[in-house]
């Protein structure tokens, strides 16, 4: 990756993504408040690089790879001057972030790609203070940027094709996987996650069960599968006339909150029940089944021995529940 990046924001997110990127061979320019602040998040950036080297997290030689591509610059302005790419990693606050956008496209080259890493505040609120806004979008990294493979690219209305490839393509030289979503409040990742988090303290609230129990019953159920299936894989394996079914049971008490979709409704009145029928949301090809199956089977299997061999999270303080 022979490109010149700048991070502005070298904290916690920005600084991981700072790991990420020079792991992967770019020259990285950090940039924060002043240059001081720069230059103690490069040192933690590096000493945290042996301590993961250490532990086998990151590979052998990462850190001295670090030392290479990694450097704090003296200001934002240095930072950008010659970057191909600009990661804006600020707290989420827009007005702040206006304020930062505005300074990085003034000092940087009008071609450089300028993302944001903000995870809920609207692409387009942004872009405003963007001079040249078709070269600007999200690239919304998860915490801990380093381990977590997946990153979220939110376009604008009014950013170019050209911006999204080249965005996508720097992302996934990183070893990254990528998804392209519409500039919606929440964007896609926190729609979700805050959609679980929701009904779980529903859950919670209602007294149907702990929050002990609901974690126990997320991680070695449906979020076993999670790591291999996303919902749609699983809704087809299922079957989306079983998923009908089991929305109908669901409206006995909750009919809003639980009202069946209307894309499944189509699904199924087009008799698209999933893997079962050769198409669903995915359109699996029935030649293609035992093969997803074999796949399912040993990917589930391995990941219980991971989970074996790694022992339970400490979170648990020990006392009975």
């Amino acid at each position: 990756m022979d490109i010149n990046v700048a991070i502005i924001g070298s904290g916690y997110m920005g600084g991981g993504i700072g790991q990420v990127l020079a792991l992967a061979g770019a020259k990285v320019a950090l940039a924060d408040a002043d240059a001081a602040t720069a230059q103690a998040n490069l040192e933690r950036l590096l000493t945290e690089s042996k301590q993961f080297e250490d532990q086998g997290l990151f590979p052998a030689g990462a850190t001295e790879t670090l030392r290479r591509n990694l450097s704090a610059a003296p200001s934002l302005e240095d930072a950008v001057a010659n970057a191909a790419f600009i990661e804006e990693a600020v707290p989420e606050k827009l007005e702040l972030k206006r304020s930062i956008l505005a300074q990085i496209s003034a000092a940087a080259p009008a071609d450089a790609i300028i993302g944001t890493n903000t995870s809920t505040i609207s692409i387009a609120d942004m872009a405003v203070a963007v001079q040249n806004p078709e070269r600007f979008l999200g690239v919304h990294f998860s915490n801990p940027s380093p381990f977590i493979p997946g990153v979220e690219i939110i376009p604008h209305e009014g950013t170019s094709k050209a911006a999204i490839a080249t965005a996508v393509g720097y992302v996934e030289e990183t070893g990254k996987e990528t998804a392209v979503v519409k500039d919606v409040t929440g964007f896609v990742l926190n729609r979700l996650q805050y959609a679980l988090f929701h009904e779980a303290t529903q859950l919670v609230e209602e007294g149907v069960a702990s929050p002990e129990d609901i974690d126990t019953l997320v991680r070695t159920t449906f979020g076993f599968r999670l790591p291999f299936f996303g919902p749609f894989a699983i809704a087809d394996m299922a079957g989306l006339d079983v998923y009908n079914f089991c929305y109908s049971s669901l409206q006995s008490d909750f009919p809003e909150r639980f009202a069946t979709p209307a894309i499944l409704t189509e699904k199924i009145a087009a008799g698209q029940l999933g893997t079962k029928s050769g198409g669903g949301f995915l359109d699996v090809p029935a030649d293609k089944l035992a093969d997803l199956i074999a796949y399912r089977n040993e990917a589930y299997v391995k990941m219980g021995q991971l989970l074996k061999e790694l022992g339970p999270a400490p979170l648990d303080s020990g006392d009975a529940k």
